[in-house]
């Protein structure tokens, strides 16, 4: 209301209703022009068309709705020294670089680390350590490095050489053939170890609650846990945990419930939690929707599964490669006796004219959105790609 008033505006405090796009930039400019003098931050204003009809016209995506976007303001920016560059390793061994930087303020907190994206990036913006240094935050949330203020570089400053072994384990890096980025092959790396672990318990995957990167780096650390499947072995050394320092019997058993809890959730869950590259959440749904367990996924070929309405090539190559791996079998068996859920639940079968039925939905719709469209086919029995094939029955 408070924010309001100082726009100006006499209208329902939830919202002001803008007749054309012009009205949406001026009402948003105004909101830009009054950012700093709010007693709380704001990164900018949400435009949303409020007709309930063009909503649905408009659709859908799997992250988003196509009828409400993000009006971000310019970031805010600050100057400071670049001390040195770091690198980390993730959980797929891609190697990511990451500026230490003199501690300054930005945008309501103190900014030390940064990120540099890539080793390619360093060399576009010549970075060096020592310089200083514009940073950002993005979207004013993640910090990043915009420029170089070369006026201030000193004088014997070198640039940053590429790196050439995994700053964790000491092995030789990889830099494929048309990525940016640098990786260590090495599975039994620590630090990629670890990203897998932290990924596998996170919430949107097993939902490990209490299983979080610190306990994680010690368990890793100490040798409790190696694989995902060790997870669920650590019941039977409940008396050596209890015995660790900060950790008691409480705060143990309520960790192992949380462990034992997290083998109720769904196929698509633990699909996710196996970190397979390009298998987001959204698409490990789909691709559960359309398989009824893990052995039917690890039959099937690429085709069938890029033949998955918004599954392309990238997914289903990574889903192939990571399944032809005898250690990640391994690991599925592993988990297997644990009881993790790699099957779907049982849905009713509807017979019906639609029924074994191959359909590509494309353009506009007249009555459904295409999502609409494709769950009732589903429903009735039929199948929904998104590209035209052989095995296309019907293109609506």
């Amino acid at each position: 209301l408070k924010l309001l008033s100082k726009l100006g505006f006499t209208v329902n405090p939830k919202y002001k209703v803008c007749k054309n796009i012009e009205e949406v930039l001026k009402v948003c400019n105004k909101f830009e022009e009054i950012r700093d003098t709010l007693e709380y931050e704001i990164d900018g204003a949400v435009i949303k068309v409020n007709s309930m009809r063009q909503q649905k016209l408009l659709g859908t995506i799997a992250k988003s709705p196509r009828w409400a976007v993000a009006y971000k303001f310019k970031a805010k920016q600050a100057f400071t020294k670049l001390n040195k560059i770091t690198w980390q390793v993730g959980r797929t061994g891609a190697i990511t670089p990451v500026a230490e930087l003199e501690p300054v303020k930005l945008a309501g907190s103190t900014i030390s680390r940064a990120t540099l994206h890539n080793f390619d990036e360093i060399q576009r913006k010549d970075i060096r350590v020592d310089d200083t240094v514009v940073i950002e935050k993005g979207g004013d949330v993640i910090p990043k490095v915009v420029s170089v203020v070369l006026s201030e570089r000193p004088k014997k400053s070198l640039p940053i050489l590429s790196p050439e072994k995994c700053p964790v384990c000491n092995s030789k890096l990889f830099k494929p053939e048309n990525e940016v980025a640098f990786y260590c092959e090495n599975p039994e790396c620590s630090a990629q170890i670890k990203g897998r672990l932290i990924h596998f318990a996170s919430r949107g995957a097993m939902d490990i609650e209490g299983l979080g990167d610190a306990l994680i780096d010690l368990f890793v650390d100490k040798g409790f846990i190696t694989h995902f499947s060790d997870i669920y072995k650590l019941k039977d050394k409940r008396n050596d945990l209890i015995q660790i320092d900060r950790l008691g019997e409480k705060s143990i058993d309520n960790l192992l419930k949380s462990i034992e809890k997290s083998k109720s959730q769904p196929f698509s869950k633990v699909l996710f939690a196996l970190g397979i590259r390009y298998v987001g959440a959204g698409a490990a749904q789909k691709i559960t929707d359309h398989f009824n367990s893990i052995d039917d996924i690890i039959a099937a070929g690429e085709e069938e599964v890029s033949a998955i309405y918004e599954i392309g090539p990238s997914i289903s190559k990574s889903i192939k490669q990571f399944f032809s791996d005898k250690n990640n079998i391994k690991l599925i068996e592993e988990l297997r006796k644990s009881e993790l859920t790699f099957k779907s639940e049982k849905k009713e079968i509807i017979q019906s004219a639609l029924t074994g039925k191959t359909f590509v939905l494309t353009g506009t719709l007249s009555s459904l959105s295409r999502d609409e469209a494709g769950a009732r086919i589903i429903a009735l029995g039929g199948k929904v790609t998104s590209s035209v094939s052989k095995n296309t029955d019907f293109v609506v």
